[in-house]
């Protein structure tokens, strides 16, 4: 079988080298030092480990597992760790500098990190998922702790995930070290309305965004691309800001109703079967005809690479929305602008989860925890700020939001890194 569309195109094209496409863009604006420039296009650290893990017929598999750190200018590292049978080393050092940038925009002393594991978590018990987890974690233990790395979850990890990682942590320094991780269960220092960060964030976003391009969400039609944590998430509350959620894909297909997908069968489809595929009153379209769908807004909430040179010029909708790392590769972009697309990017779009994680981190440090209302409400504040900040330098600049954001970030990690100096 011959496979097209942006899954050839996504493996075709190096994630860093889009990262560092990104960030040229942004710093030939900025007109930023070539010294600087040097610095902050390179990760500073990339750990690699091979480990052992027993299986449950008693073998033993090697898996290989990576952390890669992007700059530590503005405070510790901060990002998520991802399980999938095809990460690689490339994927994690563009995510740990997205990271970076996602932080600075928000104001978040954070530098950016990522890490990840290669395996496919659908084919592993949860007793090997547990082994896998905390053998990882003793690895990347050497760059691990509250005041350096802070992992969270990401693709294929969760809440169990940060648990296993956060005891391991604790049992090698003998005593509770709640703020190692975040995206933990409640129960041992997690934050209230950190599973919805993400898709509330992003939701901000739009809200904002639909004002600017005069765009009435009552009634606007949304298709989405994945239906996980942050998909559905994001489904819900444009739901419930009066939005129609006409088309949702995930990894085995697409469905669509003119009218508006009913979000609570979806769930249950979800739930039953592990796919949204058959959700009652809904019809099965081509995977890769989400992308061609009737819409006012798309979001695209899965993997990264998936809006494409192939597919850009098939969009039509009015404002995308990136719930995802990196969903839209380069010449994606310059076609969609040229067609006068708003794209509100990832670093700011999705920014979200992170800002609540370190809400989890403040609070786990002070040992004294907020209200949900009080979460949603700091959230909102601080992604409506990113959002007018990016607005207003695209404005000022004239360029796209894109490009705005990554100035705003770049110029801000430039700045730490120029005031601390090169060491020695």
């Amino acid at each position: 079988m011959t496979t097209s569309g942006p899954e050839v195109e996504r493996r075709s094209e190096s994630p860093f080298a889009i990262a560092q496409t990104q960030f040229e863009t942004a710093a030939d604006r900025l007109r930023l030092n070539p010294s600087v420039r040097a610095v902050l296009r390179e990760p500073r650290r990339e750990l690699t480990v091979h480990f052992p893990v027993e299986m449950d017929d008693g073998t033993v598999a090697v898996f290989t597992g990576y952390r890669v750190q992007h700059n530590l200018s503005r405070g510790p590292a901060k990002g998520g760790i991802r399980y999938h049978p095809d990460v690689t080393l490339d994927e994690a050092k563009a995510l740990a500098m997205w990271m970076t940038w996602k932080c600075a925009v928000v104001r978040i002393p954070y530098g950016g990190a990522k890490g990840a594991v290669v395996c496919n978590p659908k084919q592993l018990s949860l007793r090997e998922l547990e082994r896998l987890t905390r053998r990882y974690a003793t690895e990347i233990s050497i760059l691990l702790g509250p005041e350096s790395d802070i992992p969270a979850p990401d693709l294929n990890t969760n809440a169990q995930t940060m648990a296993w990682i956060m005891d391991t942590i604790s049992m090698h320094q003998g005593y509770s070290v709640p703020g190692v991780v975040t995206g933990k269960p409640i129960a041992i220092g997690g934050s209230e309305g950190r599973q919805d960060a993400t898709g509330r964030g992003l939701v901000y976003c739009v809200q904002e965004a639909a004002k600017a391009i005069k765009l009435d969400l009552r009634g606007a039609r949304v298709a989405l691309q994945g239906f996980g944590n942050v998909g559905e998430a994001a489904a819900r509350f444009l739901a419930e800001a009066g939005a129609q959620i006409v088309a949702i894909g995930d990894s085995e297909g697409t469905i669509y109703r003119a009218d508006g997908i009913d979000l609570s069968l979806a769930r249950r489809q979800r739930q039953e079967t592990g796919s949204i595929v058959g959700t009652p009153r809904t019809e099965r379209i081509a995977k890769d005809h989400l992308f061609e769908v009737d819409c006012d807004i798309l979001v695209p909430a899965a993997i990264e690479g998936q809006i494409t040179a192939r597919n850009a010029d098939r969009i039509k909708a009015k404002l995308i929305a990136e719930g995802a790392n990196g969903p839209t590769t380069p010449e994606a972009d310059l076609i969609l602008r040229e067609r006068g697309v708003t794209i509100i990017p990832d670093i700011l779009c999705n920014a979200g989860g992170v800002t609540v994680s370190y809400f989890e981190w403040v609070q786990d440090r002070e040992a004294f925890f907020w209200t949900l209302e009080e979460i949603n409400a700091r959230l909102r504040r601080i992604m409506t700020r990113a959002f007018d900040d990016s607005l207003r330098m695209s404005r000022e600049h004239e360029v796209d939001l894109r490009t705005a954001a990554y100035m705003l970030a770049v110029g801000r990690v430039a700045e730490a890194t120029l005031t601390r100096g090169i060491y020695p």
